[in-house]
């Protein structure tokens, strides 16, 4: 357990625009910061971050919170994991007690397996670099291919001995249960027992984004697998790795990739690696995999701009066509090079230097129609094969978001391809036209099934005033995290002829309380009595109180409620409400009680309808329903609105 004076050295250590930028490519954006937001499918920027405040918000989806709040939703991981990721930045030792046996058994698995992970990736390292057969076979494997100490280091790589259960026999005397070995898929079991997968093979940590182990990828080194198709073997999908989400070498790239602007795209392990050693830092690896529309989501985030630097050969051709078509579709600029024939971009990495392979980049890129339309058009004759090429490039304009880029394109294929440019924009607009239908097809069935269970709630009475309820608590509990704090009335005579001063959240408290009110939602009841305990201390300010919350949930809430669209300042914020604040929280506690009491009336209609031929009962309701009328306009008269009865 990490204690709390822990974790506010860690807090005020913080500054979330560095830990969002390590996984998000902000913008200077005024006071603020702007970039594509990593929780939904941003096309714009959206997500904004506010180094003011310390918090962070999408204005599309709504995700947002404090530097905590972003590592736990951005990472999948738990509470202490963000604190030690951040204590682990900033450099801050945590001490933390041992934990009880109750408490390890609570330990989710995901914890365990990058803690089982990280483990294995230190393990296999140390053999590489200290055991006599790691340093004859696995070292010497990396030395054949040029690899320097540096660069082992930066990757982290490593050798697993040949003996089928080494790693195993390893982590058991270190303590880890042989469940996790297994589930991380460093180990496999079977009626026999326990065996490493990856025995006699260099090894290959994948790290995701954030630097955490997720994986790794063995390459046989014995000269008899020669020829044969499992020269490299990975590691499964777990529960925290999934091979179309990560991209190899994202972690050691991503600085350089925002530094640059740009990508390059990679088939495998050893082209990433040497790369990086010849100077280009700004290369990942899909590992022979078809590219992900997640992988290009994770790049997107980093830079619009992507070379897909292949072989020449039939394989990297097919695998420069792969993923052209959804690369486009998310706004990257894509350009792509075949290197010679006979070199990958590990062979032509060893043979060149930084400057001359970023020159030979510059000077034998092309565009994706370029590259399509060599690829499919040469030495085509036949009018129908022809045809479906100039369709298949097309097709692929059609794709591109940005209209202009599209109608560019358009232009340039009508050059390039002789072909009539009114031709090829009716063709792009039928393709344009049929997604756009499709999709239309989509969304009416979503919205049918959002209607159907709107219809279940509503069948319950409850829709239409929980919403309206809501919206007024959200409202008040919103005043409280930004004006918590603020004095709204000043010198009140008390009963023993004092006088006190009420701020924000005092005055919400009292008002409600002398009535036995409280809100709707559990969450801002608790937010109001904090703000109501902390009133005391003089040093209180609301909202970096609740911004900052070590409570994941209070401070995920606060920075909803804490920062809009517009990123209005406080004084304009008041200037242009054209009332008070004190003023405003007195109109949202009439609205709160408007609310309360119109739902009352709903129930006492509701109860006319079922009460039958009780008479006595129907003159009850109907008084009790003509005095709350009452109450009703004598509180909308106070709230400066007439009610028509």
């Amino acid at each position: 357990m990490i204690d709390r004076a822990t974790v506010d050295k860690i807090m005020e250590a913080v500054n979330i625009v560095d830990v969002v930028g390590e996984f998000v490519n902000l913008r200077k954006s005024g006071v603020n910061y702007k970039g594509l937001c990593p929780f939904h499918d941003d096309k714009t920027p959206s997500f904004m971050v506010s180094p003011a405040r310390q918090i962070c918000k999408c204005f599309s989806c709504g995700e947002g919170g404090n530097a905590i709040n972003f590592l736990m939703k951005h990472e999948q991981i738990t509470y202490p994991e963000a604190l030690r990721w951040l204590a682990k930045k900033y450099n801050i030792e945590i001490k933390e007690r041992e934990l009880s046996d109750d408490e390890k058994r609570e330990q989710s698995d995901r914890e365990s397996m990058f803690i089982v992970n990280e483990w294995a990736s230190q393990y296999f390292h140390e053999i590489l670099k200290n055991d006599v057969d790691g340093q004859a076979i696995g070292k010497q494997y990396f030395r054949s291919r040029g690899v320097r100490d540096d660069i082992i280091e930066k990757f982290q790589l490593g050798f697993a001995l040949s003996k089928r259960d080494a790693l195993a026999n390893e982590g058991k005397r270190k303590g880890f249960k042989q469940e996790f070995l297994v589930k991380t898929g460093l180990c496999i079991e079977n009626e026999k027992g326990i065996y490493d997968r990856f025995a006699g093979r260099a090894i290959f940590p994948w790290f995701n984004v954030s630097g955490k182990v997720v994986a790794f990828g063995g390459r046989k080194l014995d000269a008899a697998t020669k020829g044969v198709q499992q020269k490299y073997v990975n590691s499964p999908d777990s529960e925290v790795y999934h091979k179309e989400r990560e991209l190899y070498g994202i972690y050691q790239a991503k600085k350089a990739i925002v530094k640059e602007d740009c990508v390059y795209m990679v088939e495998g392990y050893t082209d990433v690696i040497a790369m990086h050693q010849c100077g280009l830092e700004n290369v990942v690896a899909n590992s022979g995999t078809a590219l992900s529309i997640y992988q290009i989501k994770l790049l997107r985030r980093f830079t619009p701009n992507i070379v897909l630097l292949y072989d020449g050969d039939e394989a990297g051709i097919h695998a420069a066509m792969r993923g052209t078509d959804m690369l486009l579709q998310e706004g990257m600029n894509v350009k792509v090079l075949l290197l010679p024939d006979g070199d990958d971009p590990d062979s032509f990495a060893r043979k060149h230097t930084a400057q001359e392979f970023k020159a030979y980049i510059e000077a034998h890129q092309t565009d994706f129609i370029q590259f399509k339309t060599e690829l499919l058009l040469k030495n085509v004759k036949d009018p129908v094969k022809r045809a479906e090429a100039i369709n298949n490039i097309v097709r692929s304009v059609s794709v591109i978001p940005d209209p202009i880029v599209r109608a560019t394109y358009i232009t340039e294929c009508s050059r390039r391809l002789d072909v009539n440019e009114r031709t090829l924009i009716s063709q792009t607009n039928k393709y344009i036209a049929n997604d756009k239908e499709e999709q239309r097809r989509t969304i009416e069935r979503e919205q049918e099934r959002q209607q159907e269970t709107s219809q279940a709630i509503e069948s319950f009475g409850l829709h239409t005033t929980l919403e309206q309820t809501t919206e007024v608590e959200r409202l008040l509990v919103q005043n409280i995290i930004r004006h918590g704090d603020e004095i709204i009335f000043e010198d009140l005579e008390t009963e023993d002829g004092g006088t006190v001063n009420l701020n924000v959240a005092q005055y919400v408290d009292f008002d409600l309380s002398s009535d036995n009110l409280s809100f709707s939602n559990p969450l801002y009841n608790r937010i109001l009595k904090e703000a109501v305990d902390h009133s005391v201390d003089p040093d209180f300010k609301a909202a970096p109180y609740f911004m900052q919350h070590p409570d994941p949930e209070v401070s995920r809430l606060a920075a909803s409620l804490g920062i809009d669209s517009h990123q209005l300042s406080r004084s304009f914020e008041m200037r242009s409400s054209g009332i008070s604040l004190r003023q405003r929280i007195q109109h949202l506690i009439l609205d709160f009680r408007l609310d309360i009491i119109n739902q009352h009336l709903k129930d006492i209609q509701k109860q006319m309808k079922e009460v039958g031929s009780d008479m006595s009962r129907v003159r009850e309701l109907m008084e009790d329903y003509k005095q709350t009328q009452e109450l009703r306009n004598e509180l909308a008269r106070q709230r400066g609105s007439d009610v028509l009865v």
